[in-house]
């Protein structure tokens, strides 16, 4: 029998489920913690350090912000001498953090971490959350650095601990907001270099959008796939003429047309759209995916993982996602390779995950990591090494300093 979202929104009470999933411990994480259970290494060290890597371009989108690379890496020591890391991209915008308010957020999030076991992960995760709720992207990079520890410690790269659903996946390439001829000659440059579909920012006046749209379907020709992003600058009114005006040119779908606070704008515009909508600012939590769920309001979620708060709560995303038959995407904002690898793990163990916008890195002038996730032509794969399987720059390492 197929699940339907009411079927589905009865069998979870209407949205209770959400506040319950916080104490389930993946399975997969809880044999490898049994197994490791002789050697039980603890946290003895937790550091931090701002870095910021130069762009390529302004990276403009209809938030009229441009998106910045202002990261924090922090990294964790177990007493037997494992290292994890993780990384926060702040982007005000979406999660209202800064590179400050993450960097201040550190000592007492990290305090929390000091002589506990990693395989605590998920009461280690209860507990960040509890301290500052509204810190998805600090508490993300600290608990994609427990997965890291726990994977190095279990021998195992963290997709196989979350369950190996695939071996590789296609990733999209973005085309930032510009005039239309501009973004037409990017999305060309990115179809020649192999990515097999375009991203294209949207969100100001819809003859424009639609412009845009026209100009990169006749640029790129009528085989690559071609999906939108509107980063909420749409009204109603506005989203319909416009989605309208470029179903014409087969988009797969549309990102975020509206406000993220607008359900029922939100479910108005998929009402009346020839294209599919994906939410994206509008879904950080399983409340929220549960909340959209019950206005109708979205066709696809796209996930990421520092809004979400780290990858046990972007996959318990996906879960509920997958209860409701609604496929995802994994996306990301200003991450290096170390969180965009952090993300290919959870997209490489969730098969409801069908879509990936895992380029950032392809916007960045230098490349602070090594190993993790490599793109060739679009196919993203993953080293068979322990942990995340990044290493950082030794630069940038250098800056770290105790904040617990």
């Amino acid at each position: 029998m197929k699940i339907t979202r009411k079927s589905f929104l009865r069998a979870v009470g209407g949205g209770g489920v959400a506040s319950g999933l916080g104490a389930l411990m993946p399975v997969s994480l809880f044999a490898a913690a049994q197994a490791e259970k002789k050697r039980r290494p603890t946290i003895t060290s937790v550091e931090a350090a701002p870095f910021s890597v130069p762009l390529r371009s302004l990276a403009k989108v209809a938030f009229a912000v441009p998106v910045n690379a202002d990261n924090v890496l922090v990294r964790l020591r177990t007493s037997d001498g494992t290292v994890g890391y993780g990384e926060v991209s702040a982007y005000s915008p979406v999660m209202s953090e800064t590179q400050a308010s993450d960097l201040a957020l550190a000592r007492p999030l990290g305090s929390l971490l000091l002589g506990r076991d990693p395989f605590e992960l998920p009461r280690l995760l209860d507990a960040m959350i509890a301290t500052s709720p509204a810190s998805g992207g600090i508490i993300a990079a600290f608990e994609m650095a427990l997965w890291d520890l726990c994977g190095k410690i279990a021998g195992q790269p963290v997709y196989r601990l979350l369950g190996a659903a695939r071996d590789s996946f296609e990733t999209d390439c973005t085309v930032f907001l510009n005039p239309p001829e501009e973004m037409a000659r990017l999305a060309v440059e990115f179809v020649r270099e192999g990515f097999p579909a375009i991203k294209i920012k949207l969100g100001e006046a819809p003859g424009l959008d639609i412009e845009r749209v026209r100009a990169i379907r006749e640029a790129v020709g009528p085989n690559v796939q071609l999906r939108c992003d509107a980063n909420e600058g749409w009204s109603v009114s506005d989203a319909l003429v416009a989605l309208r005006g470029i179903a014409p040119y087969g988009l797969q779908f549309c990102e975020q047309p509206v406000k993220a606070w607008d359900w029922n704008g939100l479910h108005h515009v998929r009402a009346g759209s020839p294209v599919p909508i994906m939410a994206d600012e509008a879904v950080h939590s399983p409340h929220d995916a549960i909340e959209g769920l019950r206005h109708d309001a979205f066709d696809m979620i796209n996930i990421k993982l520092l809004k979400a708060g780290g990858v046990l709560p972007a996959v318990r995303l996906a879960h509920i996602a997958a209860a409701a038959n609604v496929p995802c995407m994994v996306g990301c904002m200003a991450e290096t390779r170390l969180a965009l690898t952090a993300a290919a793990h959870v997209v490489m163990s969730q098969a409801i995950i069908r879509w990936a916008d895992l380029d950032a890195y392809h916007e960045m002038t230098v490349d602070p990591c090594s190993g993790g996730m490599k793109v060739e032509r679009g196919v993203v794969t993953l080293p068979d090494t322990p942990g995340l399987g990044v290493e950082m720059d030794p630069a940038i390492v250098r800056k770290l300093q105790a904040v617990a």
